[in-house]
């Protein structure tokens, strides 16, 4: 670990020119006193690392030089993946492993291209998380990881809709999918791949026990077979709506991806009036009505009565309140 550290402050000397002390310990996690022991340890090993005094001083390397240990770890390379996505790295416990890595990517390019990367950098940011949603704790997502990438098996507790709420089980865990902001995983259970909340797991075990992946199991593949069977899992009620022109438009801003894509492939020919009559497959009463209660008087429900009741119970709701 400390010859790791050692490197990544060689590295960011070297790719950032003059940092403090303070600096130093900000970017590689550690107290400013393991600073100062770790600049003794370059300048015993040879490293030609000097501090400049005053009110902008700070540690510098000698003009020229450059550390030819750049080579990436097998764990780095694999960070590589998620350098457009540094909060997701941190919470899998490998912030600090991509951090070296991109240092190490730095220090072997050239001064333009390295130029270049800070410029992109500073024009295009990714932040994956979703909107309006409150931070999920993962506590045992690093655990996970691990398990993951040594193919450790696990024993899992984790939180369910249906009782009995609290199951365990014996998992492979597979892969990891980071779906707008919220984790899910993969797991091998009872000879069949399953796929899990993160946030979900009450307490996880990994194993001394390893297990053989599945022969030609692909993780992308498989979170989109079982993303197109959620939803049409979820969606098992249907209702019968009409549409105002206006309502049709605002539904890719107000609705779900998924009701809005449902109201897209079942469009037919509007009505004289102008309206357009649609059956569409709804999670439930109580999704639906939350859903339709967004386009306001741009929809009117036809089917079925009990949605149609609700709808019309909160419309004279609201009469009331507003009279």
């Amino acid at each position: 670990m400390r010859a790791s550290r050692l490197l990544s402050l060689v590295l960011l000397l070297q790719d950032r020119g003059r940092l403090t002390a303070q600096q130093l310990a900000d970017e590689l996690d550690v107290s400013v006193r393991t600073v100062y022991r770790d600049i003794e340890a370059l300048g015993a090993a040879g490293v030609p690392v000097y501090a400049e005094l005053g009110a902008n001083g700070g540690y510098q390397l000698v003009d020229g030089y450059r550390t030819r240990l750049t080579g990436l770890t097998p764990q780095e390379a694999g960070a590589i993946l998620l350098a457009g996505v540094p909060e997701a790295a941190a919470e899998l416990g490998l912030g600090a492993v991509l951090t070296t890595a991109e240092l190490k990517l730095r220090a072997a390019l050239p001064a333009r291209l390295a130029r270049h990367v800070d410029e992109i950098r500073d024009r295009f940011h990714l932040d994956a998380a979703g909107w309006f949603r409150e931070t999920e704790t993962h506590p045992y997502l690093a655990a996970l990881a691990d398990a993951v990438w040594n193919r450790r098996r696990a024993r899992m507790r984790y939180r369910r809709h249906r009782a009995p709420h609290e199951v365990d089980r014996l998992i492979d865990p597979l892969g990891i999918v980071l779906k707008a902001g919220v984790w899910y995983f993969v797991a091998r259970v009872d000879g069949s791949a399953r796929t899990y909340r993160v946030a979900t797991i009450l307490d996880l075990t990994v194993l001394d026990e390893t297990f053989e992946r599945p022969e030609g199991f692909d993780l992308a593949s498989t979170w989109a077979e079982w993303a197109i069977d959620f939803e049409r899992r979820l969606h098992r009620g249907v209702a019968t709506v009409r549409f105002s022109p206006a309502g049709l438009e605002r539904i890719p801003y107000l609705m779900t991806r998924a009701m809005a894509r449902n109201v897209s492939s079942g469009l037919g020919s509007p009505d004289p009036d102008g309206w357009t009559t649609i059956t569409l497959p709804v999670e439930s009463v109580r999704h639906a009505h939350a859903e339709f209660l967004r386009l306001g008087a741009d929809v009117e429900v036809l089917e079925p009565a009990e949605l149609r009741e609700m709808m019309r119970a909160s419309a004279a709701a609201m009469t009331r309140l507003y009279d």
